[in-house]
């Protein structure tokens, strides 16, 4: 187990009290053990009674450390907050639990200290009372002194309950890991150290940091050399071929392909009125700290651009906080990772509208409805299971789309007599689709699709098929006598009508401007198959009653079909 420990002012013996717990100097640097104060992120661990391990994430309590503090608050799921009992309840406890709340944290633990000092009656009361506002709601307040040793047994009783308390992680989750150290180690190379809320590390795995591919070449935890490491739990990483500067606090480690990298949230903001909040705040999540710009939506709703991407579902929380204040003016729920653009009039009011059934928890069935068309990876990325891969339609959206298609395949039809069957891109693009692969999807058993066209079934017009009946009875009489292009001409069929007719089946074209009977290619073999064998081109022509204009390209097709064989000195033979 995991817990961030926190403090409402300087310190208020937080330090000691975790020394007093574990053992271990949570203060890793001189000038924080000089000043008797935390100044940056300190880690300790011990074993409780029950042989559960509980950790500390020790954070800083003075106001000019902040930043410090939520960058080790974020992926940490119970709170052990120390409130000195000859001090009380002090503004920055107010905003430490303001950030807490904000978060989420519903597991805590209340630890007034310095109980050697004072009666630390009033100063649990006063905690107790805030953090009831809170959706901690009520916990369990442990009175100690870490001079004297007195209330740590109890400590750490209740540390042991809290524990218990808190719901398992899920090791299937994607991983994310927050990074809040980056050093180097000699022979090792770069080491990046945070806290995994979810999910499992392995050696060897792949993951992404700032979408550049990176591997694990190793793992630590609690000091200790491991192969995996399931959340919750604190990590160190040793990364293949990154330079330290690659990666720094704020960073994350990322499971490739499970999460949006983003700088465009839409959230709902829990708090503060929308309205009243400035006009660029700094959004804190896991241990990243990014200036935002804020763009109201709806009372509570407001759209957010960030000044780098981050890694993002939605679902995620975070907080807002206005530095020129030294406040926290609310937390934030992420509603959507990859919102729409508002370009039109009246699209902010729309959206604000939307925004407003969202509660935060995203599921299939809302995403599928509100965009009508996504991919699977886009909705893995978003945090959502996809119940199948590839492009997935809300099927409300499919009935609109068939009807619509058959009404662009008809106006294909009258607008192109000639060529009635129109391209599946040209279909895609009418529709809006980002694929030719749905049209194929959406059509009805009664379209097919044909060379990349999907076949109208619309007859050709009745001139142009005057014209290829009149072609057709003459090649019925005499099969291999291709009219010639003045005859073509003079009916009326160019390139275009008769790349009708041949997609209507009708005709077979050999050559430019040379079309026969459709049956052509098996009378030629039957006939050619009674010469001699082998036989020329000469031969071959007379046989067939036709020209060498007519005779070659035949052959050639022929050969193609492997209905003939052409030898080395050029005559040809049916197998």
């Amino acid at each position: 187990m995991w817990v961030v420990a926190t403090a409402g002012h300087v310190d208020h013996g937080k330090s000691t009290l975790v020394r007093a717990l574990t053992g271990m100097e949570p203060d890793r640097w001189a000038e924080e053990r000089r000043r008797g104060m935390t100044i940056d992120l300190g880690f300790a661990w011990t074993r409780l009674p029950s042989g559960a391990t509980v950790a500390f994430v020790d954070v800083p309590g003075h106001e000019r450390f902040v930043p410090n503090m939520l960058a080790g608050v974020g992926p940490v799921p119970a709170a052990m907050l120390v409130v000195a009992a000859d001090e009380g309840w002090m503004p920055q406890s107010a905003e430490h639990l303001a950030a807490l709340d904000a978060l989420g944290v519903r597991h805590a633990l209340l630890v007034v200290s310095r109980a050697d000092l004072a009666d630390p009656a009033p100063a649990t009361r006063q905690a107790l009372e805030q953090l009831a506002k809170t959706c901690a709601g009520n916990v369990e307040a442990v009175a100690v002194s870490a001079v004297t040793g007195a209330g740590l047994d109890d400590l750490r009783a209740a540390l042991d309950r809290l524990g218990a308390a808190l719901p398992p992680p899920d090791p299937h989750a994607p991983v994310r890991l927050w990074i809040d150290r980056s050093f180097t180690i000699r022979g090792s190379g770069t080491v990046v150290t945070g806290t995994l809320g979810a999910g499992r590390l392995a050696t060897g795995a792949e993951l992404e940091l700032a979408g550049a591919p990176v591997r694990v070449r190793g793992l630590h935890s609690l000091g200790e050399p491991v192969s995996t490491v399931d959340a919750v739990a604190r990590v160190a990483v040793n990364l293949r071929g990154v330079e330290r500067t690659a990666a720094a606090r704020g960073d994350a480690l990322v499971e490739p392909g499970r999460f949006v990298s983003t700088d465009l949230i839409d959230v709902r903001v829990h708090g503060d009125p929308v309205a009243d909040l400035p006009a660029t705040v700094m959004l804190h999540i896991g241990s990243a700290a990014v200036p935002a710009r804020v763009r109201p939506l709806g009372a509570d709703t407001a759209r957010l651009r960030l000044d780098r991407t981050l890694p993002l579902h939605a679902g995620d929380r975070a907080l807002l906080r206005d530095p020129g204040r030294h406040r926290v003016p609310g937390g934030v729920i992420v509603l959507d990772v990859s919102p729409p653009p508002l370009r039109r009039r009246g699209a902010a009011a729309t959206r604000a509208a939307e925004l407003s059934t969202m509660d935060g928890r995203p599921s299939y069935a809302d995403e599928l409805r509100r965009r009508r068309i996504v991919h699977a990876d886009e909705l893995r990325r978003m945090g959502i299971d996809p119940p199948a891969p590839g492009w997935l339609l809300d099927p409300s959206y499919v009935a609109e789309l068939r009807v619509r298609l058959v009404e662009e395949v008809r106006a294909h039809a009258e607008a192109h007599p000639v060529d009635p069957d129109p391209p599946l891109d040209a279909l895609r693009a009418r529709l809006g689709l980002p694929d030719r692969a749905i049209v194929e999807r959406l059509l009805p058993s009664s379209m097919a699709v044909h060379n990349g066209r999907v076949a109208s079934g619309a007859r050709l017009p009745d001139r142009l098929q005057r014209a290829i009946d009149a072609v057709r009875a003459g090649l019925a009489a005499t099969p291999f006598a291709a009219p010639e292009a003045d005859r073509l001409a003079a009916l009326g069929l160019g390139p275009k009508e008769i790349g009708a007719a041949v997609k209507a089946g009708q005709l077979l074209r050999i050559a430019d401007g040379i079309v026969l009977l459709p049956s052509a290619p098996e009378a030629a073999a039957e006939r050619l198959a009674k010469l001699p064998q082998p036989f020329t081109v000469s031969e071959a022509r007379g046989a067939l009653g036709t020209t060498r204009r007519v005779a070659v390209p035949l052959l050639e097709l022929l050969h193609r079909r492997g209905a003939t064989r052409r030898l080395p000195d050029g005559r040809h033979h049916c197998p």
